[in-house]
């Protein structure tokens, strides 16, 4: 349920980002600045022609800037959600875990140093081992949303659910 309340409000922030630049995108600057502002600048003093040009730049740079606003926003939902949600990266979250690692065994929970929060949901186990703040690899699999963890130095991996 959390996982789609975080997706629903990362989506609805990605289509405000979108949105809102565009609804801008075409205003002459005349429009937007009051007469009063407009002559401050000097703009009175423009012909018909330079004030278009000056809109045309206005314009394109809004829209340069909307864009490049839209990859970052989209790139900080996909970076925020990664682990809930598969957005089709390969790539494995390394990161370091915080405290004192005991061992895998189902229920446990890990808080990596990126504040990432996952928790063990298989009967993977390695007992006997403390390490403090070991080095660790989650990759997904293959298909699906399942991700495992893996410890540096060790060969048994833990299926794991992101919860934070």
């Amino acid at each position: 349920m959390r996982h789609a309340v975080v997706f629903r409000s990362s989506a609805l922030l990605l289509a405000l980002a979108l949105a809102c630049p565009l609804a801008f995108a075409q205003q002459r600057i005349e429009q937007e600045m009051t007469p009063e502002q407009f002559k401050a600048a000097g703009l009175d003093k423009l012909s018909a022609e330079e004030l278009a040009n000056l809109n045309a730049w206005l314009n394109r740079t809004v829209e340069t800037e909307s864009a490049r606003a839209a990859e970052r926003a989209e790139e900080k939902v996909k970076s925020e959600a990664r682990g809930f949600f598969n957005f089709g990266s390969t790539e494995p979250i390394v990161s370091q875990l915080q405290g004192e690692f005991r061992g895998f065994g189902r229920g446990r929970r890990f808080v990596l140093a990126n504040g990432q929060e996952w928790e063990q949901t298989d009967d993977a186990s390695l007992a006997g081992v403390r390490l403090d703040a070991p080095k660790v690899r989650i990759t997904p699999a293959i298909l699906g949303n399942t991700w495992y963890l893996a410890v540096e130095g060790y060969n048994t991996r833990a299926r794991v659910v992101r919860v934070k």
